[in-house]
């Protein structure tokens, strides 16, 4: 074999996230031999479901947005989404109901948009207009040329391909500032900056290239796929079974040893010999737990300096009786977010006066509830590594419910019948994130694009994939990761493969 690869020609993915279930698949459709690996009793990673006494919640993502990126995955296996699931536009979209009892609803149709940003400025809708075109423009040019074409080496940008991208430098400014240009309202800014936090970021460290959100958000639309979002990772593993795929679950590795051609993973069911390997782990547990210091790209250290998203404190409650002012998705926010953004970022403490999120999945699917009920999630960003103890969590519990009851229209406090909880412990305990945080790395304009961790680590024969590696945060970005690292692998060992190697769509 090639490369000194064995015959069997395998690939081991360890972590069954949605960048590892796309490299798997990717991989698989190529040609080799795949196993994954996952620690948990079930693949999808932070996309996960909660389930108790009827109630069923999505632990982690909640959003389904980027239609185009999901049709585009499948299609390279000759599927739609609809051969798995069923998509749902939601109507509302959202709801925004602000502190000061202001409140709007957001519904996919563009003019009642720009009906509510005319109400709150003069010649507001017309400057959402020219904001959106803009957005959609530099969305083609960014997914066509850059994100798709993974570029994840500051090489890799000195290419004619990408002069239409030079007059759009600004975009490298922050996030706030670029849309001060359109907008003066404080609330209309928030409506077109909240998406910054599914990045991991706030107005003021993230590059304004992330207003292509805002086309994703207003022109692509929300959508509720059947089964939740984690309906959507038991897609991606009917799909990989599909294609050769062996999953095994329940099965940690906990140390991986070796190089291209001779690789051995201990694992709490006994040693695996392969001949590469892909992490779906996050680089920096990898390289801390799993690989000696030897094989390390990185000092211990390095990972401590390094800016992660918010973590999260989040409430999954089983709710008797209507939720009239609540949406599918609703935001409760400040009039004024900065010090929020400011105790995740600058001063690392609890928040005083939290900006939060609620899904209440039950108002378009009566199946995650039952009669009578709501399955609710609350979502609470916050910095990460916070000591999150029993008694501050109880105390902030509190805060956030009378803060629901004064803000939003909604009193839950006598009417929960289910509750659980998760928060900075459980996404470092879980999940192995640095500090906890519940997303991975922030899209700072020094941990966005070919400054982010690439697919390829030092050790041959190793690879990376998911949301701290290029392109980034987001199950769409991740299955494009998995199809970058998928191209990585094929490229450095064509011998992997019986016939060319190919990826679908390539």
């Amino acid at each position: 074999m090639a490369n000194g690869l064995s015959a069997d020609r395998t690939v081991t993915v360890v972590g069954g996230g949605f960048g590892g279930l796309s490299a798997a698949v990717y991989l698989a459709r190529a040609g080799a031999d795949v196993t994954l690996l996952e620690q948990h009793d079930r693949v999808g990673g932070h996309a996960g479901v909660l389930e108790r006494d009827d109630f069923r919640f999505d632990t982690g993502p909640s959003w389904y947005l980027m239609p185009d990126v999901f049709e585009r995955f499948f299609s390279h296996f000759d599927h739609d989404p609809g051969d798995y699931y069923e998509l749902e536009r939601l109507d509302p979209q959202y709801r925004v109901h602000w502190k000061d009892g202001d409140s709007v609803t957001i519904r996919p149709d563009r003019r009642q948009v720009g009906e509510v940003f005319e109400s709150y400025e003069d010649g507001a809708e017309a400057a959402l207009d020219r904001y959106l075109a803009a957005a959609e423009r530099n969305y083609q040019l960014a997914m066509d040329r850059v994100v798709y074409e993974g570029r994840e080496r500051l090489v890799d940008y000195v290419d004619t391909d990408l002069l239409p991208l030079a007059p759009r430098l600004r975009l490298f400014g922050n996030m706030d500032d670029y849309v001060s240009r359109y907008v003066d309202h404080p609330k209309l800014r928030q409506l077109l900056e909240y998406t910054l936090v599914f990045l991991g970021g706030s107005p003021h460290n993230t590059p304004a290239l992330y207003s292509i959100m805002s086309h994703v958000d207003l022109d692509l639309n929300v959508f509720y796929p059947t089964g939740g979002i984690a309906g959507v990772a038991d897609a991606l593993a009917t799909l990989c079974r599909e294609q050769g795929v062996t999953i095994e679950t329940d099965v940690t590795v906990e140390h991986i040893d070796g190089s291209a051609g001779e690789f051995t993973l201990s694992t709490d069911a006994g040693e695996r010999a392969t001949d590469l390997v892909v992490s779906n782990a996050n680089p920096a547990y990898t390289e801390r737990e799993l690989l000696d210091p030897a094989a390390r790209d990185h000092d211990p250290g390095y990972w401590d300096g390094q800016t992660y998203a918010p973590s999260a404190f989040m409430l999954y409650l089983g709710v008797e009786g209507d939720l009239d002012s609540l949406a599918h998705h609703t935001l409760v926010l400040p009039t004024d977010w900065d010090a929020h953004f400011e105790s995740i970022f600058e001063t690392t403490r609890w928040p005083d006066d939290p900006a939060y999120y609620l899904s209440v999945t039950s108002k378009t699917d009566d199946t995650v509830a039952p009669d009578g009920h709501h399955a609710v999630v609350v979502l609470v960003p916050i910095a990460p590594g916070l000591d999150d103890g029993p008694d501050v969590r109880a105390r902030f519990r509190e805060k956030v419910l009378d803060d629901l009851a004064a803000h939003a229209g909604v009193d839950l406090r006598d009417r929960i019948v289910v509750e659980e909880s998760a928060c900075v412990s459980e996404f470092a305990e879980r999940y192995s994130d640095p500090d906890g945080t519940a997303l991975g790395l922030a899209h700072t304009l020094f941990q966005t694009g070919p400054l982010r961790p690439g697919h390829r680590a030092g050790l041959d024969g190793l690879y990376y994939t998911g949301a701290y590696t290029t392109p980034g945060i987001g199950m769409p970005m991740c299955l494009i990761s998995g199809e970058h690292t998928a191209g990585a692998v094929l490229e450095d060992y064509p011998g992997l493969v019986a016939g060319p190697a190919v990826l679908p769509g390539h």
